[in-house]
């Protein structure tokens, strides 16, 4: 009778060191440890571990409440600044200001909270692709000496939910692997592990004593949940279920919050940065105008109206507006944007990280070469090749499919006709060959091909050259090298002999296979992608470093890479990386190209440590294995064609899969991003001169130096001038090389160009006190649209010289639509004091002098400005 399983010393252990220990051990002490037998578990005993294990469902570890995340998102720094300035707006009388900026900060929480959500559908998408049966052995009673029953011997299908560690499950083409298993038993077993692995052959499994030490996703007596079986049938043993599994690992990775991006990380520095200013300059402004006017409650409001001015309130809406008019132009460059944040990190890129199957390859196994023992080409090889191929009547493998449609595509058909089948040997896991017989041409012919060292042990002869000689150790030695030469070169190679028959011949069986006749190799490949070369080269033009992550063996990498001249200085290895510390392993990402035979969690571990040496990384995969990696990029780029949970995770999903295509994203997303930094660089050294005037000019002048819904008409109408930005052009210098976020670069324009501003702000000062003589309080109106009308100009004129490096209006023009909107602000400003709204504002006529003035002014303005912007470029080497 079964033991019972209260406390069970192997399944408390962790899941990939269980699978591994009890992968090292035979067959029947496997059973033994995980307290079951070859007949399957108790039904009570399976409720029992159904109880204490839980149901066998990819599923989250626990879904925050909607109201939690909601509140989450509110709570960071930018939207509390803004929800304030929106109650400050509406304290001083602009309630159309503050319902804009209140339903700014709404639509980004909203973005954010949606974007999250999508999250949870990932898990909910891996879900649903593991809702099947399986084929399970289970026993309604305890006897002991008698054996089980027929009733008993048959597996019932029961769905995958209810198996536990300890059931029995038999597998067979087509089946998807329920759990992560350990085989007891197999026959001609291949499965499919792509998803996991990223290796686009299946691999054959076998039920043996694995050997110690081995990776978990290396064992070849172990299947994993999420795969499929691909050919022949197998009976195993359930040993990790549910989120324990390896697939349910990679659910977990998924279903966690996401971490800020380096796009959030830098508006949230630009934030702290603006508060900062603001809590410098807000209260010295109530302060002064307090103690030198000694009206506290207007001092107040002016102090407000200050902070409303010193922030840049626009800035969600331009941000928003910039990255869909991007998003707009990648999607007619083949590139679906779904997180919007996603394009300025697109354009930040540095380091773009993906797999190799599909992206650098063809994603398809081809028949690459055909050779003679000497590794020339050879019909002959070929034509036994596709006799083989064509005439075995099992489960054509992609190998198979491969020779067929190389000799349809190049008319290699003269074979077909002149010989037919008259008799088979089947491929099994022991022999690790298959044969056919074919006669023809007079003449009776075993063809048989197979793994290379199971073929040589079969042959006594070689033919090479129209010569046929003994297979001893030297000719062994040489044929042998030839083989090892192509797998080195990343090939996967099958050999393929023959031997003649007589015409009396019985039916063949497996000891005819002896004596044969060596004759070549046929060797296979997932090719390179066309124009992938180009695209690397466009890649590195622009600053963008590639590193392939993948699944798949690293002869076979390191053969791709050197055909899509892709420079390789090391390789590093799955299980090198899970024995470095994460110091370790910053320290290797920065020196290592690609990185082979990796699991899903290694792939998230090197983007994380790229990310940690201040890389802006982005990640293309499309299957299963790479949800985490995707999970972990700035910025996740997948296919249409991916599996649904990739394309969930996924930030921008490529209509094909193409580095070109990414490469055209590359320069879009970094347009969005020079766009928005004009927009910052601008408003911000803008503002903060305007401010540095109202600080000085309050300590001097006896009233206000601008009323209070001045400052914020003026703010409103210079934002107003900048929303046409996201139509601007972006020098093409600008665009060479990756976008980064440098709070340091913002805060020199603020300090050099702030300052300027105010030089000029001072002389607009000096003009109306001393020139027009308004110097007491009765004539602040005249003050007060003196600066008003010179502060608005100057700084909506000023986004034609930040915009860009090279000369302004000469040799860099803004779009019609910048031009179009600045100059209509502009006008607005000149028109205001003469308009029906210029008693609601506070404003009066200006005398044809003050123009006059205000032209020098604005022209001295534009003039030192250009010099200060181009030398800070250069000195600095700002974008």
């Amino acid at each position: 009778m079964m033991s019972s399983m209260s406390s069970p010393p192997m399944p408390e252990r962790l899941p990939d060191q269980l699978l591994v220990d009890l992968a090292t051990r035979p067959v029947g002490e496997r059973l033994s440890l995980l307290e079951t037998d070859a007949r399957g578990l108790l039904e009570p005993e399976a409720r029992r571990r159904l109880a204490q294990w839980g149901p066998n469902q990819v599923s989250p570890p626990g879904t925050r409440k909607l109201l939690v995340q909601l509140v989450q998102r509110v709570a960071n720094p930018l939207n509390f600044l803004l929800f304030g300035l929106s109650l400050v707006s509406l304290l001083t009388g602009n309630a159309e200001s503050a319902a804009l900026i209140f339903l700014m900060v709404v639509l980004s929480i909203t973005l954010g909270f949606v974007q999250e959500r999508r999250s949870d559908r990932a898990a909910v998408a891996l879900r649903a692709m593991v809702h099947t049966t399986a084929a399970v052995l289970r026993r309604q009673d305890a006897r002991a000496s008698a054996g089980p029953t027929e009733a008993e011997m048959a597996p019932q299908e029961l769905p995958i939910a209810q198996l536990v560690p300890g059931d029995i499950v038999h597998l067979s083409v087509g089946d998807l692997i329920p759990a992560d298993v350990l085989l007891l038993s197999a026959r001609d077993f291949f499965v499919n592990e792509a998803a996991l692995t990223g290796e686009s052959l299946p691999v054959e499994k076998y039920a043996l004593c694995e050997s110690p030490g081995v990776d978990t996703m290396a064992l070849r007596n172990a299947c994993f949940m999420g795969t499929h079986v691909a050919s022949g049938s197998a009976t195993a043993v359930v040993v990790n279920t549910g989120a324990r599994a390896v697939f349910g690992g990679i659910a977990q990775a998924m279903t966690g919050q996401r971490g800020p991006s380096s796009f959030d990380q830098g508006l949230n520095r630009f934030t702290w940065l603006m508060l900062r200013f603001m809590m410098v300059m807000v209260p010295l402004v109530f302060l002064v105008n307090g103690l030198t006017k000694g009206n506290w409650v207007e001092a107040l409001l002016f102090a407000t109206a200050v902070a409303v001015g010193l922030t840049p309130e626009m800035l969600p809406m331009l941000v928003t507006v910039n990255l869909a008019k991007g998003a707009l132009t990648m999607s007619r460059k083949k590139v679906i944007v779904k997180r919007l944040q996603a394009i300025q990190n697109f354009g930040a890129m540095d380091v773009l990280c993906t797999d190799k199957t599909g992206t650098l390859t063809q994603d398809r196994i081809i028949l690459e070469k055909y050779v003679d023992l000497d590794g020339q080409s050879s019909d002959w090889v070929l034509d036994f090749a596709y006799l083989n191929s064509y005439y075995q009547s099992g489960l054509k493998s992609q190998l198979d499919q491969a020779v067929l449609k190389y000799t349809e595509v190049h008319e290699k058909l003269h074979a077909q006709g002149a010989y037919l089948k008259v008799d088979e040997i089947p491929f099994d896991f022991q022999r690790r060959r298959m044969s056919v017989v074919v006669e023809g041409q007079g003449q009776r012919l075993l063809i048989c091909k197979g793994a290379v060292e199971e073929v040589f042990a079969a042959c006594a002869q070689a033919e090479s050259g129209g010569r046929r000689f003994a297979l001893d150790e030297s000719h062994l030695a040489r044929v042998q090298a030839t083989s090892r030469a192509l797998n080195e070169d990343g090939f996967r190679v099958i050999a393929i002999a023959y031997k003649p028959l007589p015409e009396n011949q019985p039916p063949v069986s497996v000891a005819d296979e002896c004596d044969l006749v060596l004759l070549g190799f046929i060797a296979f490949l997932d090719p390179p992608k066309e124009g992938v070369k180009e695209a690397l080269s466009a890649l590195s033009r622009h600053g963008v470093a590639v590193k392939i992550l993948t699944g798949d063996n690293e002869v076979v990498t390191r053969k791709i890479c050197r055909d899509v001249a892709l420079h390789i200085d090391r390789i590093l290895l799955g299980r090198e990386i899970e024995a470095m510390s994460d110091a370790a392993l910053g320290e290797a990402v920065e020196q290592t190209q690609v990185f082979a035979k990796l699991s899903p969690g290694q792939k998230s571990r090197v983007i994380q440590a790229l990310r940690s040496r201040g890389h802006v990384v982005g990640y293309l995969g499309d299957g299963i294995n790479d949800g985490p990696a995707l999970q972990a990029a700035d910025v996740g780029v997948s296919v249409d064609t991916a599996v649904d949970i990739a394309k969930e995770s996924a930030d921008i999903i490529l209509l094909q899969k193409s580095l070109l295509v990414l490469d055209d994203g590359v320069i879009e997303g970094r347009k969005v991003f020079g766009n928005l930094l004009k927009y910052i660089r601008m408003g911000a050294s803008s503002n903060f001169g305007n401010m540095f005037s109202v600080l000085g000019a309050s300590a001097w002048l006896p009233f206000l130096p601008m009323a209070p819904i001045q400052v914020l008409t003026n703010n409103l109408l210079y934002d107003i001038s900048q929303t046409a930005i996201p139509s601007d052009e972006v020098d093409e210098e600008e665009l060479s090389q990756p976008r980064h976020w440098d709070i340091s670069h913002i805060a020199r324009y603020i300090l050099m160009i702030g300052p300027i501003s105010s030089l000029f702000d001072y002389a607009t000062f000096a003009l109306m006190y001393f020139y027009f003589k308004a110097q007491v309080p009765a004539q602040d109106a005249l003050f007060h649209t003196g600066w008003f009308v010179e502060s608005l100009l100057s700084q909506t004129l000023i986004i034609h010289v930040i915009r860009t490096g090279r000369l302004p209006f000469i040799q860099s023009r803004a779009s019609r639509a910048l031009t179009g909107t600045t100059l209509a602000v502009c006008a607005l400003g000149v028109f205001l004091p003469y308009s029906p709204l210029a008693s609601s504002l506070g404003l009066v006529p200006l005398p044809w002098r003050y123009w006059v003035a205000l032209t020098g002014i604005l022209l001295s303005y534009l003039s030192v400005t250009t010099l200060a912007t181009r030398w800070m470029r250069r000195r600095f080497n700002l974008a």
